[in-house]
């Protein structure tokens, strides 16, 4: 058992395979019924558990194998794993203080060998020795560390263990003479190296390593020869944190090419990530700074001056490019022209003549746009990113926003670290911020006298809250005010303009968006220089800038750049007219998809208005205050959308802002503005679902709906109003005559049909309208249509207790809903799956169990609780026969979660009791 338990732990959360246990366990030596004897093993080592006191089930079975049910953190191997991760990345970042906190915490896990009390098992030996070179390995990083920052006593006594233990090890040994030698020891230092060079040469007949040697020189000469002798860098004061994979790909690059040009906004360390690559490469460096340059003309006289040039003599060169030429013309060398984007002309030209005429030098550019010369290889530099709310906490800390936030933050609140309890504030933040370094930094510096949640409720006025910086910055990097000021300032007015009417989207545009709203097409006619009617190059020359990233086509304005751009656009005094072409196009797009999410096309729509979903609820934010009857028109065409997604966003408190705005008199006689009934009965189903207030005016709508007595342009607003308590009343026969004769309608109508008899008892007579209706939605390409009726004819199947066909069609429903992605419906078939897999003759307990506890998964992740209530229930069903107690607390679950009015959570609540009335006393 204590051999399964380690096994299972060393990949814990994760499910392990029987297969893969089995030979585990047993190896070569099998049993007959290996299968049996390994869930007896389960079986015994759940009842061990359970008498030792644990709380829950620990053992969980899944379709595949088993999956020991408990945080990878809570397992000290897997822990340590992650901890020497961390303390390698930070070593790598040039934060050696902190790889040593981490690295000892990661060794401080280790209490004598690994899986020592089961070694005889088959797999122990490999898994044992594999966590046995991981320590070692970790042990030599701690000591780098250790050294990088001056404590060689403290990591003395270890690699002098590990060099004895493991002789022909030559990184410890390596680290073991530098530490001798730092300590003061040099003669004990060159010893080690001997006895080194000794057993390779006796034992394996080998020369020492490169690593090796160089240690072995650097004491001879008594000098690290860690880098250059010639290096004008200036010294950073805080450490370097979040750029760990940028620099491991730029240093190479660097080698690779003779100019090299980091872009991006201001504000994402472009510097800083300069200096730690000059920092890397084995040359002479320079660095120059030429933000305080007024212009082009100043440009060689200050890379002369950081070179350590004269002026030029009546021997020498006369002007100052050919000097800069004497002076590098036969010398190795990295140039770091940092902050070229207002003098980018200048440095183009020089960085063209320097490199064509010293063939030993390289450039290293920071710009916020491109140099444009030939060979020129662009790095951009991105934000920080932050890792997915679903990851773990461990991916979460680690996450480069969070570990930067974090380090400045403790700088200034000393004891402040990130946990459980903050990530998510903490995260968010860094979010809001873009993951601007230069705008995180700041925000943790806030700290000092503001707490979390007061930081992140004051980023709505972010330029105010962050405009204390270091005084000693330069000017444009004290204030994140400054720093976007700076580019903004670089603009000429056209480009200005167009990132002022840019500012009105959220999420980013196409650039057929961007002409309509911010061009001609908006009526912005002109913009005091001409019309804006070169968008396509103004965007360009924006995306040049890094004032917008495009990314498949999509224009994209960092949230800080945008709230910039949207206080100049509030000042210009235009930016109604914007918010009006950007609410009028977004409503077209609209109602131009809506038709089309019931066809063939329906997922190539579906992504379309995705893509803009933020701009579909910016636009109804606006037009429900600004103009209601435009609101209208937005709320109708994305019900449909709304209902395939689950994603309403804010559209139902919305649409019952905009119901009462509309003119009563038409709203009371059905026809909304233009005459159109569908549309405010479309509002009425929106505003309505979830709010039994509006219940009544739901059945109002629905009535005027039934009084047209005519079809129906959009039939989909019969179960939107259904859904929000307006079924619609009166004889079948008067209720058809709203169906037209198009194919959707038709097959829509039979399914509905196919409802109605199969909830009266008739489940025989409502195959046949189901299977008609499939057949209609299969050659529309309705996917959504084509999984809710194969989902209706699998309940038909299984009440006749034909199981088999049952899982057929709710696989197939599956299936097609994989293609849409919706979670909440997923989850709402994985349930049904498990439903029927627990009633069907032999009961796969299993397999249900692992749909049931996926659809719990998908239900949680995506807050579908009336989907989530139904998983439960599953759960508990399963659990009834082999595990009461777990039975019961699943039951429980479920119940305590309220109804409000939801009939899947009220069908849950029902099935919950049975289940419970089942169990008795057991």
């Amino acid at each position: 058992m204590r051999a399964l338990l380690a096994a299972l732990a060393l990949d814990a959360s994760r499910v392990v395979g029987r297969e893969r246990l089995i030979d585990e366990l047993y190896g070569e030596d099998a049993p007959g019924d290996a299968g049996h004897a390994l869930q007896s093993q389960v079986s015994r080592l759940r009842r061990a558990l359970r008498n030792a006191g644990a709380d829950g089930e620990f053992v969980e079975s899944g379709g595949a194998g088993y999956r020991l049910a408990v945080a990878a953190e809570s397992v000290d191997a897997l822990r340590f794993a992650r901890l020497a991760e961390l303390g390698r990345k930070s070593l790598r970042e040039g934060d050696p203080a902190a790889a040593v906190t981490l690295l000892e915490e990661a060794l401080g896990l280790w209490r004598g060998p690994a899986l020592a009390d089961v070694r005889d098992a088959p797999f122990a030996e490999e898994a044992a020795a594999r966590l046995a070179e991981a320590r070692s390995a970790v042990e030599e990083d701690r000591a780098e560390a250790a050294l990088a920052v001056g404590e060689p006593e403290s990591v003395l006594a270890a690699l002098t263990e590990l060099v004895a233990a493991q002789p022909l090890r030559e990184r410890a040994r390596a680290l073991l003479m530098r530490g001798l030698y730092a300590a003061g020891r040099q003669a004990e230092a060159l010893e080690c190296f001997e006895e080194g060079r000794r057993l390779l040469a006796d034992e394996l007949g080998a020369d020492p390593s490169a690593e090796l040697m160089e240690a072995h020189l650097a004491i001879l000469r008594a000098d690290e020869v860690a880098g250059a002798s010639n290096r004008r860098l200036p010294t950073p004061l805080t450490s370097f944190v979040g750029r760990a994979d940028e620099l491991a790909r730029l240093v190479p690059l660097i080698a690779q090419s003779r100019l090299v040009t980091l872009i991006g906004p201001g504000g994402t360390g472009k510097t800083r990530l300069s200096l730690a690559a000059g920092g890397r490469v084995r040359t002479d460096v320079c660095f120059v700074e030429l933000a305080a340059l007024l212009d082009d003309t100043q440009v060689v006289s200050a890379v002369a001056a950081a070179l350590g040039g004269r002026e030029p003599s009546e021997r020498g060169p006369r002007d100052p490019e050919s000097q800069l030429i004497a002076m590098l013309a036969d010398r190795p060398m990295l140039l770091i022209l940092d902050n070229c984007e207002h003098v980018v002309l200048g440095i183009a030209r020089l960085a063209h003549r320097l490199l064509t005429a010293c063939p030993g030098l390289r450039i290293l550019a920071t710009s916020r746009e491109a140099l444009r010369v030939t060979g020129e290889t662009l790095f951009p530099v991105p934000q920080l990113p932050t890792a997915p709310t679903d990851s773990t906490l461990a991916e979460q800390l680690s996450a480069p926003a969070i570990r930067l936030f974090a380090d400045r933050a403790a700088a200034v609140r000393p004891g402040f670290a990130v946990d459980a309890g903050t990530i998510a504030v903490v995260a968010r933040i860094c979010a809001r911020l873009d993951g601007l370094p230069l705008a995180i930094e700041l925000a943790a510096a806030r700290l000092r006298t503001l707490d979390l949640p007061e930081i992140d409720a004051r980023l709505s006025d972010r330029f105010r809250l962050l405009a204390r910086g270091d005084r000693t910055a330069q000017p444009r990097h004290q204030t994140l005010q400054a720093v976007v000021a700076w580019s903004w300032d670089l603009l000429d007015p056209a480009e200005q303009r167009l990132a002022q009417h840019f500012s009105v989207f959220a999420g980013g545009a196409t650039a057929a968006a961007a002409r309509y709203v911010c061009g001609p097409d908006g009526r912005h006619a002109e913009d005091g220089n001409g019309a804006l009617d070169d968008i396509d190059d103004l965007l360009a020359d924006l995306a040049d800038k890094s004032l917008l990233d495009v990314t498949g086509g999509r224009y994209r304005m960092l949230e800080t750049i945008r709230e910039f751009a949207r206080t100049r656009a509030l000042e210009s005094g235009d930016h109604a007219e914007t918010q009006r072409a950007h609410a009028e196009y977004f409503t077209a797009l609209a109602e131009s998809s809506d038709p089309l999410l019931r066809t063939a096309t329906q997922l190539d729509h579906l992504h379309l208005l995705t893509a803009d979903y933020d701009n579909l609820q910016s636009a109804l934010h606006w037009s429900a205050t600004a103009d209601p009857h435009l609101a209208a028109r937005l709320i109708a065409a994305q019900a449909w959308y709304w209902w395939l997604t689950g994603r309403p966003g804010d559209a139902s408190a919305l649409a019952s802002h905009v119901l009462p705005q509309l003119d009563p008199a038409v709203a009371a006689a059905m026809v909304g503005r233009g005459g159109d009934p569908e549309r405010y009965a479309l509002c009425v189903a929106v505003a309505a679902r979830g709010r039994s207030d509006l219940v009544a005016e739901a059945e109002r709508a629905a009535a005027g709906i039934v009084a047209l007595k005519s079809p129906l342009r959009q039939p989909h607003l019969v179960l939107l109003l259904a859904m929000a308590g307006g079924m619609l009343p009166g004889e079948p026969a008067d209720l058809r005559r709203l169906f037209g004769p198009d194919a959707w309608s038709q097959a829509f109508l039979r399914m509905g049909d196919g409802m109605g008899l199969l909830m009266s008892g008739h489940a025989e007579e409502s195959e046949p309208e189901f299977t008609a209706a499939l057949a209609g939605f299969r050659a529309i390409g309705d996917r959504w249509a084509i999984a809710a009726t194969l989902d209706k004819l699998a309940a038909v199947t299984e009440q006749r207790g034909d199981h088999t066909t049952s899982l057929a069609l709710i696989d197939e429903a599956v299936a097609v809903n994989a293609e849409l992605g919706w979670a909440a419906d997923m989850a709402d078939l994985l349930t049904r799956r498990g439903d029927i897999l627990l009633g069907a003759e032999g009961r796969d307990t299993e397999a249900a169990r692992a749909d049931y506890q996926r659809a719990a998964d998908l239900a949680r992740s995506t807050g579908a609780i009336d989907m989530y209530a139904g998983a439960l229930r599953g759960l508990g069903d399963v659990a009834r026969a082999e595990d009461p107690a777990a039975a019961r607390r699943y039951y429980a679950a479920v119940l305590e979660i309220p109804a409000a009015g939801s009939p899947n959570v009220l069908e849950a609540h029902e099935r919950a009791h049975a289940g419970l009335a089942l169990l008795g006393n057991a």
